[in-house]
């Protein structure tokens, strides 16, 4: 048993090992940054991050074989192996007390016998004295009736001690055989049931080894066909527009070379063609590569990329200004409560970080304007609207009328996202902001973004915000 328990330990060590190789594959290849995002767009991409999700949950399912056979398997047959030793212990001290139970009972039984054989020795030789005396003539009749009677004595004395030794060699035939037909085999029969035992628990556990693979058969199974799955899911002539379309450059194809006449001598040599020569275009390059000299306004890149590069960082600079501006309206209403209630905190200790979110305000709309404006000259100088997503033929419309404003309307009721329950009570007395009762059941509309506010709607409509700190969520 304890060379099965290591096996399964070395077994569940492999498993360990096993998986978290697995995992740390899959994170090592899993998708990571803006270009990884943009990769995943591409079928064969997108399928080999399934994969790896696919690859991640197989590891899983190594790491339940492995527990399970730590829990089910050594756990349990580490107790029992200890529950055994202990009862094998304990028939084993059976059988020790029982030996020393017979081997005192002989050593009795040999001193029993000892005793009687020196008494009779003992009266065969007082009985050979009085016979010694009888027949000597000048013994005298009471020297001959004393020899007489300390012969009896002895002799009845050893009769005695033969009578004790005869029953103590009963008694000892009727242990010994007690020993030898009845106790032994009793303990011996409980050790091999016991042995029995163990041979079954580990019969049990041999097939529990092979159950535990089958239990996540399954699941490894559906982890497989996903990966299958996956596989099939890749459309090549769909990655092929993509990159296509992602790595398209938007020079326009160049014209025929005009041929010049030098027939014309000299005057031919100003010819329109020499006037205005073909325009020199860069190299096209392909699938991406890189530019050393990389400018802010992406002019280094062709048209195309160009103009998807500018939109992609108007985005980004978009999501970065309401994240901003949320937390400057997060300030403000902090500070009118810290004004309505100085107990709560000082105004002053917030100026520092309404400066910064100002500033930062400042320079991410001046960022937005200037990638706006070189979008719109992309934009407003294309001829075909094929090439403009959502806008008029002309290009001559604001790049407002491209992207969405950014700015959402505060006034506008978002779906309810949870519901909290007032710990304390507060008095909204500033302007953003409502009063709440202790246990009172109010509806989440915005968590928490950070500075410790958030929106609610009590049950009579009434709406603003509140510190989050006074309310605890409940669904």
């Amino acid at each position: 048993m304890d060379r099965y328990i290591k096996f399964v330990k070395e077994r569940t060590d492999i498993e360990q090992n096993y998986a978290k190789q697995l995992r740390n594959l899959t994170k090592k290849y899993n998708k990571r940054g803006n270009k990884d995002d943009q990769d995943c767009k591409y079928s064969n991409h997108a399928a080999f991050q399934e994969i790896l999700k696919e690859l991640n949950d197989y590891a899983g399912q190594r790491e339940v074989i492995a527990e399970s056979m730590t829990t089910t398997i050594c756990t349990e047959l580490i107790k029992h192996l200890q529950d055994l030793k202990v009862e094998r212990k304990n028939h084993l001290l059976d059988v020790k007390k029982a030996q020393q139970n017979l081997d005192t009972a002989f050593k009795h039984l040999e001193t029993i016998k000892k005793r009687s054989a020196k008494e009779w020795a003992e009266a065969e030789k007082a009985t050979l004295q009085a016979e010694k005396i009888e027949s000597d003539t000048n013994s005298t009749k009471p020297d001959v009736d004393k020899a007489k009677q300390h012969a009896n004595v002895r002799t009845h004395i050893a009769d005695e001690c033969r009578t004790d030794y005869a029953a103590e060699l009963q008694k000892y035939n009727k242990e010994q055989k007690s020993h030898y037909y009845s106790e032994i085999p009793q303990i011996l029969n409980k050790l091999q049931d016991m042995d029995e035992r163990r041979i079954r628990i580990l019969a049990e556990k041999y097939c529990r080894f092979s159950e535990i693979e089958k239990n996540v058969l399954s699941i490894i199974t559906k982890c497989l066909d996903g990966i299958t799955a996956a596989g099939k899911q890749i459309d090549e002539k769909k990655d092929s527009k993509l990159l296509i379309e992602q790595h398209k450059s938007g020079f326009e194809r160049p014209g025929d070379v005009e041929f010049e006449d030098y027939t014309q001598g000299v005057k031919k040599a100003i010819s329109e063609s020499s006037l205005n020569p073909p325009k020199v275009r860069g190299k096209l390059r392909l699938f991406g590569k890189k530019h050393k000299a990389q400018s802010e306004d992406f002019s280094h890149l062709p048209p195309e990329q160009r103009k998807k590069k500018l939109q992609a960082k108007i985005e980004e600079i978009s999501k970065d200004l309401q994240k901003t501006q949320d937390q400057s309206e997060a300030l403000d209403k902090m500070k009118g409560v810290y004004e309505q209630t100085p107990q709560m905190g000082d105004p002053a200790s917030l100026e520092p970080q309404i400066l910064e979110t100002s500033q930062k305000i400042s320079r991410l709309k001046g960022e937005l304007n200037k990638y706006e404006t070189w979008l719109s000259d992309i934009v407003g100088g294309e001829e075909s609207p094929s090439t403009i997503n959502n806008n008029s033929q002309h290009g001559n419309d604001n790049s407002q009328n491209i992207y969405t404003s950014f700015e959402e309307d505060f006034d506008d009721i978002p779906s309810p996202i949870g519901h909290c329950e007032a710990l304390y009570t507060f008095q909204g007395n500033s302007e953003g902001t409502v009063s709440i009762l202790e246990g009172e059941l109010l509806t989440i509309m915005e968590n928490d973004k950070g500075d410790g506010w958030m929106r609610v709607l009590k049950g009579n409509g009434e709406e603003g915000y509140i510190p989050s700190s006074y309310v605890k969520q409940t669904a």
